[in-house]
């Protein structure tokens, strides 16, 4: 049998915040991240192009040696996840499996609220989606949800000024649009993995009740249940404890802000595509 790495993909930097929560809970196991910021970000381009870009690096993770990959990507798990398991994968290989953020999040976030109002901060992709409003549906039918695209943040996240003047104006901005569609919203999901970076700001313009949530922890826990659950894919992921970072654009470029989201020094590999 062989092993490999687990492949954790984003469309940039988003999501080393949920590797380094994955990592933190299941340090024992190899991981190969991919950003792919030459062609990011995703939150803007259509279904099509999402689905063609995903289906590119997951197959590229396969090459790799990995048997699981983790799209923690709210846009690649809303636009191409389901058309890579039900389409893609039986042709590619059966035994292999992708995985994202959207359904891990929606079986448990509506266990925060006690009104059954959540509100969504997402990328313009994601919403349009209508992914968290399928999903939680599912697992909380009677919850109301709400959702704000926020088509400024990421690219704020990803200059470094997120913690400017200027980033405050959008982050109230779409704070009150999101509140303004009801009362009685308390609790707010973080539904793209760069939010993490801006949650002290989130806090500071939201009501002191409303909880914020990062998916970074969700996801990590629902890989450990997941593994134990399959161990005969979790007997396929190799445990060196080792990690390595791929980027589709410059690696000094990568490597210098992929230290904010990790939370310590990154170095990267290019890896044209």
């Amino acid at each position: 049998m062989s092993m490999g790495p687990i492949g954790v993909f984003d469309s940039g930097y988003g999501g080393l915040t949920v590797l380094k929560e994955i990592t933190a809970k299941l340090p024992q196991y190899d991981y190969i991240y991919l950003g792919d910021n030459a062609r990011a970000p995703y939150g803007t381009r259509s279904f099509d192009t999402v689905y063609h870009y995903t289906l590119q690096c997951v197959e590229w993770f396969f090459k790799q040696g990995c048997s699981l990959v983790i799209l923690a990507c709210n846009t690649a798990s809303a636009k191409a996840l389901r058309t890579i398991q039900q389409n893609d994968l039986p042709n590619i290989d059966p035994s292999k499996r992708v995985l994202g953020v959207i359904r891990p999040t929606s079986e448990i976030i509506g266990n925060f609220s006690k009104t059954n109002n959540l509100g969504i901060l997402a990328t313009t992709g994601t919403v349009q989606s209508q992914s968290y409003l399928i999903e939680i549906e599912k697992f909380f039918p009677e919850c109301n949800v709400y959702q704000e695209a926020c088509p400024m943040w990421v690219p704020l996240i990803e200059n470094n000024e997120h913690n400017s003047p200027g980033a405050d104006y959008f982050i109230q901005q779409h704070l009150n649009n999101l509140l303004g569609q009801s009362p009685d919203i308390d609790t707010i999901l973080l539904a793209c993995t760069h939010y993490p970076l801006l949650i002290d700001k989130i806090r500071q313009f939201a009501p002191a009740d409303c909880a914020i949530i990062a998916q970074g922890a969700i996801v990590a826990d629902s890989l450990v249940d997941y593994l134990k659950r399959h161990p005969e894919l979790e007997q396929q992921c190799s445990k060196g404890g080792e990690q390595r970072f791929f980027t589709t654009d410059a690696a000094a470029d990568f490597d210098s802000k992929a230290a904010i989201f990790y939370g310590k020094p990154v170095k990267s590999t290019h890896l044209a595509l």
